[in-house]
């Protein structure tokens, strides 16, 4: 399993925590999702041998959030 922390543009709204969590969570091999509202960062435990990563940050830019970068 690897982790991977996605930090994204300032979230205005908590009501955006769920919004990602939910569509994330919906992705083939996430485990966990995390999104952490104060520091706009959203971190994902996931299978990398189903995902790599970019359907994550897809997902993420295509609810209109600017991820920033990944680490």
């Amino acid at each position: 399993m690897l982790t991977k922390t996605y930090q994204l543009e300032t979230l205005t709204c908590p009501s955006c925590t769920m919004k990602i969590e939910s569509a994330v969570k919906k992705i083939k091999g996430v485990q966990d999702v995390q999104v952490l509202f104060n520091a706009s960062k959203v971190k994902v435990a996931f299978d990398e041998s189903a995902n790599d990563g970019s359907e994550i940050r897809k997902t993420i830019e295509g609810l209109g959030f600017d991820v920033l970068g990944e680490k």
